[in-house]
């Protein structure tokens, strides 16, 4: 009798099975990571990873390029800091103001960008990042050049001493999966596929009555609030509110992340992140070199990865199936 081939697995129970399987990988490795990794590089680079994921929502599922991200990145550490160091704020609440602060002016500064497409979309959020840059360099609360520093980390909720470099890295892991989840539950849900219709065809999901200006404003917003989310972790992991963070250089660098662990893709962020900062890390005693040793990197990566590394990864697995 000759064997009956099993019935061809869907593309979506496809990716749900693979994105399953490559979350508990990654989780795992992340929980283990801190006995062979220096714990503050990972929090860095989890916290980068947060903060390319946000980005890659807007950018790679709903087709709109911000040159703007920093300013809700660098916004949220500086009221976050301000909250611990001078209101005496909890962290969890400093956090939260941060947070809070980045959602809002979100909002706002997508209310001014959304009515624009491509380029003039990308310019007016380079142009209204420039200006809170501008704000940031000269408001007393900022310390200007020199940041806020010393920002206390204090206890979360009360009793989880986040001087502890285990107990904060763990919370900041928790902080990084929480967000990480309700990324991929936006993208999964009946909004993210709108979204993604939107990104493929404006025209034709304005046809089917969907209120397209909508849409991209809330996954603006929600891209703010967690790009907010990852820079007020970040001013208490560091205990450091600065400038760096609100500079345009740092728009740049979340659209190199997003780019190459691959655009679109729900891992490919986390892993662009990771790439970034290794770099930053481990070439750093390149010294002036190091700029040409990136960026060959980079022009190598663009080549062999056009997909990027996650996206030529999954691009793979799927031919395989």
């Amino acid at each position: 009798m000759a064997a009956i081939d099993p019935p061809p697995i869907s593309q979506a129970a496809w990716d749900e099975r693979y994105h399953r399987r490559a979350f508990v990988v990654m989780m795992v490795m992340f929980i283990l990571a801190p006995a062979v990794v220096y714990p503050v590089f990972l929090m860095k680079a989890l916290c980068f990873a947060l903060f390319a994921c946000a980005f890659n929502l807007l950018i790679g599922f709903g087709g709109l390029l911000s040159f703007g991200h920093a300013m809700f990145l660098g916004m949220a550490g500086y009221i976050c800091a301000h909250a611990a160091k001078v209101w005496g704020f909890p962290p969890e609440l400093a956090i939260l103001a941060g947070t809070a602060f980045s959602t809002a002016l979100g909002f706002v500064a997508g209310l001014i960008a959304i009515r624009r497409q491509g380029i003039y979309f990308a310019m007016i959020t380079l142009a209204l990042a420039q200006m809170i840059f501008f704000y940031c360099l000269q408001a007393p609360f900022t310390g200007g050049e020199d940041g806020i520093q010393s920002v206390p980390r204090g206890k979360l909720l009360g009793f989880l001493d986040l001087h502890n470099v285990h107990v904060l890295y763990y919370t900041v892991l928790a902080i990084f999966t929480g967000g990480f989840l309700l990324i991929y539950r936006i993208i999964h849900s009946p909004f993210g596929q709108v979204l993604k219709a939107i990104r493929e065809n404006e025209p034709r999901a304005i046809s089917l009555g969907y209120k397209t200006e909508r849409y991209k404003l809330v996954a603006f917003v929600a891209s703010a609030a967690l790009t907010g989310l990852a820079g007020a972790t970040k001013a208490i992991v560091f205990q450091l509110a600065s400038i760096t963070d609100v500079q345009w250089q740092m728009s740049g660098e979340v659209v190199l992340m997003t780019l190459l662990g691959g655009m679109g893709t729900v891992f490919g962020p986390v892993a662009g992140a990771f790439a970034i900062i290794s770099m930053e890390y481990y070439l750093a005693e390149l010294g002036a070199w190091f700029t040409i040793a990136q960026g060959i990197i980079f022009v190598v990566c663009v080549l062999a990865f056009r997909r990027g590394i996650l996206g030529e990864f999954e691009a793979w697995l799927r031919n395989r199936k």
